[in-house]
């Protein structure tokens, strides 16, 4: 559990997160708030090269053969 050291008198203001630094200052960050979208950065033209068709080979089936019986 947390146990309150020094009362410093910062007033909070809503949407920033408080915390104490590397330096054992108190620094505040904004809170990151899940759901708003970016804008979307202009896309950048591909060049378009034609694809050589591959040929596939043939898969042939070994053929069961009869035993003969004697």
């Amino acid at each position: 559990m947390a146990q309150k050291v020094v009362r410093c008198g910062i007033k909070k203001e809503s949407g920033f997160l408080y915390f104490i630094d590397k330096d054992g200052d108190v620094a505040r960050a904004k809170m990151a708030r899940g759901g708003k979208k970016r804008k979307k950065k202009a896309a950048k033209k591909k060049k378009v090269t034609k694809k050589r068709k591959t040929t596939r080979k043939k898969v042939t089936k070994k053929r069961a053969t009869k035993r003969r019986k004697r």
